[in-house]
């Protein structure tokens, strides 16, 4: 199955050829395609003899933008091969985000889908994957862009190769193939679309749009699984209106992360039969908590699981996050940022509040940004969504600091709603609130709806950081 001293190419040459006769199927309204890996194994050498003819080599640096696509997998995996390193940036990304990152990784080429067909198509061909330096650089993966700019995520051969090996190894025995939704140009849908499946030895299924009526029909048609990643893509499908037991029986487990869960969804699909699974992570150490589904259901449901094998956890006074092990970033691509969040003795200070109960199950309850400082106290925003999250009607809710001239700050809440239903008022709030006994002084202030969808990262997490710039804008 793999081992941390080998390359990211040397592993994925050994798995597609292992793997050879499984799928690699891209479900699109307007580009489907249907392969084989052997298929895919063979456009990744044309990509990479391709990418050698244009002079690129091991170390160098190769940027992709492109749409879950089979010139997608071919241009990650035939990058590896060569012993480059990949810098995926998600599709959707305008010129800003883009220009940023262009500017910060310093690529030596940036292909759109177009040239990568044009490589895996050509006549230059690599024989086997060249020989590179495990602990050298193989990604540059960009942060969903919570702060004002990404963070460049710098992770080596071994540190990619142990994730998916780390990862997999605590995955349930579905047999079904997952589809995923999250962008191959974000650390999740790599991970979850590229990798995962060649150590589940799974065929790879990708979908260009989370539209859950596709969706849902694929699920049927390819006998797949779905709804794992952050809550919204397991929300999003049992809220649609074709979902039935058809579907209900290719979702037996549902791994969740990636954003807060929710104990009201948590529980929702655990009555509909489904086993839940929570797992806590981040880009630079994707890995670090999780739970089987053989745990005890108040531990899936209520935690976000047990440090994974190899790593250590710790939480400093503050109850930030502290952690450390195989899959461990080697820092971000800007050297001040890596010396505020990594320490001399290798911790990660994850800016992640969490708590940590007898048997060494961490339930993450904040991020530092999430806390509302409201007259010098410190209000979590979790605390508060898990209670106004269960009123009649609401589908996901976000709170949010918001400006406030007297305290500070004080609580704003933003709901989306189940179709037909209303936002409910301020007063209906804090009656729930009143009724859970929260102290007065965390209720919010501020009740807004949403038109459509919230503004979300790649992965599905709301952008809270868009919430509370319209605030600020609204003075």
């Amino acid at each position: 199955m793999g081992s941390i001293a080998e390359t990211l190419g040397q592993f994925i040459d050994a798995a597609l050829t292992r793997l050879a006769h499984l799928e690699v199927r891209v479900w699109s309204r307007t580009r489907p395609t249907r392969h084989h890996m052997a298929d895919v194994h063979e456009m990744a050498r044309h990509v990479a003899g391709g990418l050698r003819k244009r002079g690129v080599g091991p170390g160098d640096v190769v940027a992709f933008q492109m749409p879950n696509c089979v010139e997608a997998a071919a241009l990650f995996y035939g990058t590896a091969l060569l012993g480059a390193a990949v810098v995926p940036i998600v599709h959707f990304y305008g010129a800003k985000e883009v220009g940023f990152i262009e500017g910060d990784a310093q690529p030596a080429l940036f292909l759109s889908q177009d040239d990568a067909g044009e490589l895996a198509a050509g006549d230059d061909v690599l024989g086997e994957p060249l020989p590179t330096d495990p602990d050298g650089m193989a990604l540059i993966a960009y942060t969903s862009g919570t702060t004002a700019n990404p963070k460049g995520v710098i992770h080596t051969h071994r540190s990619i190769v142990s994730e998916v090996l780390q990862l997999s190894a605590n995955q349930p025995k579905d047999p079904r193939p997952l589809l995923v939704g999250a962008p191959v140009g974000h650390a999740i849908g790599m991970l979850s679309g590229l990798l995962i499946p060649l150590v589940k030895e799974r065929g790879v299924h990708l979908i260009d749009k989370w539209d859950p009526t596709h969706v849902l029909e694929a699920m049927v048609e390819g006998d797949l699984t779905a709804g794992s990643g952050s809550t919204f893509f397991l929300t999003s499908l049992l809220d649609a209106p074709e979902f039935g037991a058809e579907h209900l029986a290719r979702m037996k487990f549902v791994g969740l992360g990636g954003s807060p869960v929710p104990a009201a969804v948590a529980e929702r699909a655990t009555a509909l039969g489904i086993s839940i699974t929570r797992a806590y992570g981040s880009t630079e150490h994707p890995s670090t908590t999780g739970s089987q589904h053989e745990f005890p259901l108040e531990k899936r449901l209520y935690t976000d699981g047990k440090p994974l094998p190899g790593v250590e956890l710790r939480l400093a006074d503050d109850g930030e996050i502290l952690s450390r092990g195989p899959d461990l970033f080697a820092g971000y691509t800007d050297k001040e940022l890596t010396a505020e969040a990594v320490d001399a003795e290798g911790w990660y200070h994850s800016g992640d509040i969490g708590v940590l109960d007898d048997e060494g199950f961490l339930t993450i309850t904040d991020r530092k940004k999430d806390v509302i400082s409201r007259g010098g106290e410190k209000v979590s925003a979790v605390e508060v969504e898990e209670i106004i999250v269960r009123l009649p009607g609401v589908a996901e809710v976000a709170v949010v600091a918001a400006p406030d001239e007297r305290m500070g700050e004080h609580g704003a809440a933003f709901f989306r709603m189940h179709p037909g239903a209303s936002a409910p008022s301020l007063d209906d709030m804090r009656a729930a609130l009143e009724d859970a006994g929260l102290a007065r002084q965390k209720w919010p202030e501020e009740v807004h709806g949403i038109d459509g969808d919230f503004p979300r990262t790649p992965s599905g997490k709301i952008r809270k950081v868009d919430l509370r710039a319209q605030l600020r804008e609204r003075g």
